[in-house]
């Protein structure tokens, strides 16, 4: 076998691994409306389980870094995977929305150890100058994922009960799990020197933090990274109740929506030839922001229908390929060992802003578009604040150390 189908094999288990995530959140979105009706509540207390699935992936991230370092990728990756499919199977024997919140919860502490350690792997298994282009292309097996997984649960939510989405995603997972034993490489050696003690694991990411680059990106990553999750948080009852579509209907919206990902995936992978990490990211942000305050603006002032809506939703998403690759890139770069906890680091923050923005929009949630659509473009404009102040700091230690040097 030669090197790049090797490594296109590799790219396909990584991103296998790192859409057991993505299906868990997508797949069940188009049956909202039967899992309310079902279990006797509302749409948004069902949002509460996206919630909180999202809090258990920014959590167990934090305790899979240090694992992953001490143990190795594949022991706690293993562990990981058995923990999502028996709590998948709980998910279908729920009879209330509160354990279906719990459960859901720890579905993601399983699910999220796939995550974790498809992006150590990619710093593990990768020269440094390709990691950038290694997260494109699993950014683009990932980005297949929601193309995937809606319109099966659109067609499993009209043909049968919502809760066999749960013994599929069991059933996924389980196959995911047997490609890894077969044929995914070990990765970094375990490190028996690494400490799990509290004070230990938290002074290592006290330490990852420390670095300016890594917190700067994975602020970007994780504040601007949210946009899409506002997104996905309050779409199906946007397009469902506010806009009258079918579940089978929103399943094939949400894919063609998440093909915006893929052009600007392939895109990034011919940019980065040219363009620096640092330039798409602050191209892509901006781009977004100007788009994220047109959909606003269209949405308040009654300018959409729903196919306008859906193409401006669309040139939207097509930034976000471009900039989270490139941040989580910038993020791992200065980490040749701490890998581990840098990537659960990169994650938490995604997964926890993922889930306050979710939080919010059914919070605010008033049978309208406006809290899902404010909150896409408030996290592209804080995401960009957070890169303006870092560029602004660093030009001004620049200049001060010409002012020492030409004082001198």
């Amino acid at each position: 076998m030669s090197t790049k189908q090797s490594q296109t094999i590799l790219i396909l288990i990584l991103g296998a691994l790192s859409t057991i995530s993505p299906f868990s959140v997508d797949m069940y979105l188009p049956a909202f409306p039967s899992i309310a009706k079902s279990l006797d509540t509302t749409i948004s207390d069902v949002q509460l389980s996206l919630t909180s699935y999202l809090i258990g992936i920014a959590i167990g991230q934090l305790f899979y870094g240090p694992l992953l370092d001490r143990y190795g990728r594949k022991k706690p990756l293993y562990a990981g995977m058995v923990i999502y499919v028996l709590a998948s199977l709980g998910c279908a024997m729920v009879e209330s929305v509160e354990s279906l919140i719990w459960m859901r919860f720890l579905q993601a502490i399983g699910g999220c150890a796939g995550m974790v350690a498809a992006q150590a792997l990619v710093r593990d298994l990768f020269p440094v100058n390709k990691i950038a282009q290694a997260f494109a292309l699993l950014t683009l097996v990932i980005a297949v994922s929601p193309m995937i997984a809606p319109t099966i649960g659109g067609y499993l939510a009209t043909k049968m009960d919502w809760h066999y989405l749960f013994i599929v995603l069991a059933a996924i997972t389980t196959a995911i799990l047997f490609l890894s034993l077969v044929y995914l490489p070990d990765g970094a050696s375990p490190d028996q020197q690494i400490s799990l003690k509290p004070m230990e694991v938290i002074r290592k990411y006290i330490f990852v933090l420390k670095n300016k680059q890594f917190l700067t990106y994975i602020l970007v990553g994780g504040i601007a990274g949210a946009a899409p999750f506002a997104y996905i948080g309050g779409s199906s009852d946007v397009f469902i109740n506010l806009y009258g579509l079918t579940e089978t209907e929103y399943g094939w919206v949400f894919a063609f929506l998440a093909t915006a990902m893929i052009g600007s995936t392939q895109l990034n992978h011919l940019l980065l030839r040219r363009f620096r990490n640092q330039q798409i990211v602050i191209t892509a942000l901006s781009y977004q922001l100007v788009v994220g305050a047109i959909i606003f603006l269209g949405i308040y002032l009654d300018w959409f229908n729903v196919q306008m809506f859906i193409l401006s939703l669309f040139v939207f998403l097509t930034g976000h390929g471009l900039s989270i690759p490139n941040a989580a890139a910038l993020s791992l770069s200065p980490f040749s060992q701490n890998a581990g906890s840098a990537s659960a680091m990169m994650g938490f923050m995604r997964m926890a802003m993922g889930g306050l923005v979710t939080g919010l929009v059914s919070l605010f949630h008033d049978g309208t578009a406006i809290p899902m659509v404010l909150m896409m473009f408030v996290c592209i404009l804080l995401g960009l604040v957070v890169l303006a102040f870092y560029y602004s700091k660093k030009l001004f230690l620049r200049k001060e150390t010409v002012r020492v040097k030409t004082w001198a």
